[in-house]
């Protein structure tokens, strides 16, 4: 056997790979070399998922458990061809110690032959308790909380044995597995229980004052017996690597494993991610590479909600299976944002696993979907007419399908999705307020057009309306965050309550309608960037030929890279790459940009037609720029970028630099690529640059005031381009909302973050 340390995976998933579009790269390359591969027989697939979310008084109760289960039973059967009946789901009161341990028992290890695939999965709560051994340098062990186990009476003043199940029990479990092919997904942690802001911390309070309980001691002892090892044999086993396959964990031992709130329902922050990614593969990536590239994904969702989070691997494979594909099995080679899963007449019902979690608003109704066939050609559409989770009814549009039995399996892909108008910007209420000040933030809030007020713990917020206190202010002080408001102001937080939102805070005697009416600029461009870059990103869907970079000026070096996965062509595929810049990463994995660097952007039009492109720059403070267009003399052409051809920004004549300033932190930019003129947009920003003496040059603009008159005129725009030449194809969209339209829109999205 062989293995890959912790430490060594950890410096693999900070290398350029997770921040160059590679893993765009991987998802091309792997489907071209995979596409042509024939079925061929394959060996059982056991699966067994366990998701607890009713937890017993005394432990925080979690919402987002159960629905893991369901992202990774239709994962399973729908992206890995996993047979129903050969998946074992255990949820809530089926999830007993007892319960879990006998069902891997019975439907894993009885059943599991060599060379079989077997795949646990758990989400809920972890914790730690002694370990007899103490072969760990702290003496703990780790555990996964079943539901009938609960703390002893008195805890934490006193202490006592629980019935959780260790670490040392799940190696012994897959040790007696009698394939080599497991994956084992723990979407839980160990780091410190209860909420943090809006959401839940899958852990239970744990250490030195819990022992295991002696059942699970004397199961341990049993396994030695059965499996013929000693117990220093485990001890050495254990600390040379995990019993054998995988072992992926949803963040490091002393950080959080998020139950986050996803629109109008929650998930595993990792396990969504997780998901969602293999349902936008199309081949055979190695294990290794498909968790860097979902780490890079779960660091980048779980910064916007202001927590760190970073999923490790751990494993130990066989020499055959040094470069395994995730639950060792080949993939379909098409990507899909949804499943058919029942199909009567024209209705269906979908499974919606593959949309991005932070576009979902565009998909509650009147979003439409391609019907693929096995080659990934267009068979007809469908129209979603409601979404509760990610379960979804639509209706299929054209009598060419109808008149073929559509089948469940049938896979989905984005063509139009639908924004809704009037989209708003929901602010969390700080608990800690009390009635009467939260009752005056509630009410100010709402008077203000797009902007709801929520409880915390009971739907998505984007941001949380709460009060600097000395608590938070030391805590804080922890993460380095420079120019910290004063004790006692009123500002934004992001929703973990463990980051500010920079100059959202005002003096300690400002009241709280007085903070309301100053900070409504401040909302008024938070919400133009949500829409911008939640409701529009199509990295994965796209059918837009183009690329787009970052570069330092004046070289060839890209600071980061993005493209439209299904848009780029083959013949475009690894063609000229320039060389990497040797800029450092942020521990988000996110590019690091000092103040003063020169940078320019470049899009390649690979397209036979012009595109329209707009290059918009979110800073840390959510203020936006617009980079591109920037001549303000000329008409719609000054968006244009002609076929074929590249276009580098700023032009050595357009008489302006780009060079990066404050503030300090995250920034993205936002690049958005239409088949159709922008030209709203461009009335708008023309008339701007008017209103600021600069309609005869060329410059890039900030649009503080305007900017969500920019966003309005952008969608429009998109939405123009979308109707126009749709209803040919039987597409009619209802008024009140926009179409955006994967065949004539491309939005990606780069992140970078400003240090000093």
């Amino acid at each position: 056997m062989s293995h890959i340390k912790r430490r060594q995976f950890l410096q693999f998933s900070a290398s350029t790979l997770a921040t160059l579009g590679l893993s765009q790269l991987d998802i091309i390359q792997q489907g071209q070399r995979y596409a042509k591969v024939l079925a061929q027989n394959t060996p059982r697939k056991l699966a067994l998922l366990v998701g607890i979310n009713e937890y017993p008084d005394g432990l925080p109760r979690l919402y987002g458990c159960v629905n893991d289960v369901r992202l990774q039973k239709e994962l399973l059967i729908h992206r890995f061809g996993f047979n129903p009946k050969d998946i074992l789901t255990l949820t809530n009161q089926q999830a007993t110690r007892k319960g879990i341990l006998t069902a891997f028992e019975e439907h894993l290890i009885k059943q599991a032959k060599p060379g079989d695939v077997v795949v646990f999965h758990f989400s809920g709560h972890g914790s730690q308790v002694v370990d007899p051994d103490r072969d760990s340098p702290d003496g703990l062990n780790s555990t996964f909380i079943p539901i009938d186990s609960q703390l002893p009476p008195g805890f934490p003043a006193s202490g006592g044995a629980v019935q959780d199940i260790m670490g040392h029990t799940l190696f012994l479990l897959m040790y007696g597995l009698k394939t080599d092919n497991v994956t084992v997904v723990l979407d839980s942690c160990h780091s410190g229980g209860g909420t943090r802001g809006n959401f839940r911390v899958r852990s239970r309070e744990g250490g030195e004052k819990l022992q295991p309980s002696q059942e699970e001691l004397e199961y341990q002892k049993q396994w030695l017996g059965r499996l013929g090892l000693s117990s220093q044999d485990l001890i050495t086993k254990r600390r040379k690597a995990v019993a054998k396959g995988v072992v992926i964990a949803a963040a490091k031992r002393d950080q959080f494993a998020a139950d986050a709130s996803f629109s109008d329902f929650y998930a595993g922050a990792f396990t969504y991610e997780l998901t969602h990614y293999l349902w936008q593969q199309t081949g055979d990536e190695p294990v290794t590479r498909s968790i860097v590239n979902v780490g890079q994904s779960t660091k980048n969702l779980a910064r916007t909600k202001g927590n760190t989070q970073d999923p490790e691997l751990d494993v130990n494979l066989s020499k055959e299976n040094t470069n395994a594909p995730i639950y060792f099995t080949k993939q379909k080679a098409l990507s899909a944002e949804a499943v058919v899963t029942k199909a009567t007449g024209n209705s269906v019902e979908l499974w919606l696993g593959g949309l991005d979690s932070q576009s979902l608003e565009a998909f509650n109704k009147d979003a439409i979907f391609t019907v693929v066939d096995a080659k990934g050609g267009d068979r007809g559409l469908v129209k979603l007419e409601s979404r509760q989770g990610l379960i979804g009814k639509g209706t299929l549009l054209n009598t060419a399908i109808q008149r073929v039995q559509i089948q469940p399996g049938t896979l989905l892909q984005e063509r139009i999705r639908s924004i809704p108008g009037g989209l708003t910007l929901k602010i969390g209420i700080d608990k800690s307020l009390d009635n009467n000040t939260a009752q005056q933030a509630t009410q100010a809030l709402q008077a203000l057009q797009r902007i709801e007020s929520k409880p915390l713990g009971t739907v998505e917020v984007q941001y949380i309306f709460g009060r600097m206190t000395e608590e938070r202010y030391q805590k804080l002080q922890t993460h380095h965050i420079s120019k910290l408001p004063v004790v006692g102001s009123f500002g934004l937080f992001l929703p973990s309550l463990d980051q500010i939102v920079p100059a959202s805070f005002g003096s300690s005697s400002e009241t709280v309608s007085a903070a309301v009416k100053r900070l409504q600029p401040k909302l008024k461009s938070l919400l133009a960037a949500r829409i911008v870059k939640q409701v529009l990103g199509n990295t994965n869907s796209s059918q837009i030929n183009l690329r787009a970079s970052i570069n330092i000026a004046g070289s060839k070096e890209i600071i980061s890279e993005t493209f439209p996965i299904r848009g780029t062509n083959k013949d475009t595929v690894g063609s000229n790459q320039p060389s990497v810049s040797p800029v450092k990463f942020s521990d988000s994995g996110v590019r690091q940009l000092p103040l003063k660097t020169e940078i320019t952007f470049q899009v390649e039009n690979n397209e036979s037609r012009p595109l329209y492109v707009s290059i918009l720059v979110i800073d840390a403070e959510g203020e936006m720029t617009v980079i591109f267009p920037n001549d303000w003399s000329t008409s719609e052409d000054a968006a244009k970028v002609e076929a074929k051809q590249k276009r580098v920004i700023p032009q050595p004549d357009d008489g302006f630099k780009l060079t990066i300033g404050t503030p300090l932190g995250f920034s993205e930019v936002l690049i958005i690529a239409s088949t159709a003129p922008l030209q709203n947009s461009l009335k708008v920003l023309k008339k701007i640059a008017k209103s600021r003496g600069l309609a005869d040059r060329s410059v890039p603009i900030a649009v503080p005031d305007e900017v969500l008159d920019v966003t309005n005129s952008l969608l429009d725009d998109l939405d123009a381009g979308t109707r126009d030449g749709n209803n040919v194809e039987g597409i009619t969209l209802p008024a009140g909302v926009r179409g955006i339209d994967v065949k004539k829109l491309a939005a990606m999205a780069i992140a970078f973050e400003v240090v000093s």
